[in-house]
């Protein structure tokens, strides 16, 4: 958990919040990786002989104090969105420490109605200035062409080219 973040906190779009992830939270946040065709093509799924995984990637998640894993809620706190933000302290850039921005997921019926963009510019602004990072950045696959468009009219400029090396 980030303690330097304020949470909960009012988005300026009408009816949502933004609060901390619980464990009680963990079926819509399955949900809202499931329900994403690329996700479920690396094995996000809402089976239920995945519940444990999950259950315990929360856990160590919202356990490391670097890291947060942030839902938007609406007016009834049903689980509308999420992120996940991790505080990375570096040495390049004259010690500049980094945001990364994770996992992030808008549930259909909420799309297009300004939530993610909302969601969006708190991290890259409160958050990102609350946690003492000068620097805002975030990994998209090469297949979200529409995130990237997305990403793209925030600000974020496509500088650099990713790697992943899966473990087995």
């Amino acid at each position: 958990m980030i303690a330097t973040l304020e949470l909960p906190c009012a988005l300026p779009v009408a009816g949502y919040r933004l609060r901390r992830a619980t464990a009680d939270d963990l079926a819509s946040l399955i949900a809202l990786l499931a329900d994403d065709p690329i996700a479920a093509a690396r094995g996000d799924t809402d089976d239920a002989t995945a519940v444990d995984d999950y259950r315990a990637a929360l856990a160590e998640a919202v356990a490391e104090p670097s890291n947060e894993i942030v839902v938007a809620v609406d007016g009834h706190d049903a689980v509308v969105a999420t992120l996940q933000l991790t505080r990375i302290p570096g040495l390049a850039r004259r010690g500049t420490t980094r945001l990364l921005i994770e996992a992030v997921r808008v549930g259909a019926a909420h799309r297009s109605a300004g939530l993610g963009r909302a969601m969006m510019r708190w991290a890259m602004g409160a958050a990102a200035r609350a946690t003492g990072c000068s620097l805002v950045q975030l990994t998209s696959d090469q297949q979200r062409v529409d995130a990237h468009r997305f990403y793209e009219r925030l600000g974020f400029v496509g500088s650099h080219r990713g790697f992943k090396y899966e473990v087995r």
